[in-house]
């Protein structure tokens, strides 16, 4: 099992919080889920760290039961489409987004 995670380092525009969560809950976690292989989507809003930096405002996390399903969701259409609206959503963002795949070890061989 793999999990591919984008990281949006950084801070939520003052002011757009409630704006920012509403446009992932009903524009972007619609598409995520209908990533082809998607066997679960998460989203992860940080609330409390042991460190000033980094602050993540948001972690995606979506499981595949493959690397190869991975390969399938990046090319996909609506991953595309999603990636559309998530340029509107950084307009309420500051920082920066990257993406990281892990292996989930103890789930191998399922």
């Amino acid at each position: 099992m793999y999990i591919r995670c984008a990281f949006f380092e950084g801070k939520v525009k003052p002011g757009c919080d409630e704006a920012f969560a509403a446009f992932v809950k009903d524009r972007l976690v619609p598409l995520w889920t209908q990533f082809p292989g998607a066997d679960e989507v998460r989203v992860l809003r940080q609330k409390e760290s042991d460190t000033e930096n980094p602050h993540y405002a948001m972690v995606l996390s979506i499981r595949y039961p493959s690397l190869a399903a991975i390969e399938q969701a990046l090319k996909s259409d609506v991953r595309f489409r999603s990636r559309e609206e998530t340029a509107e959503l950084v307009k309420m963002f500051d920082g920066r987004i990257f993406h990281t795949v892990f292996e989930v070890p103890h789930e191998k061989g399922k």
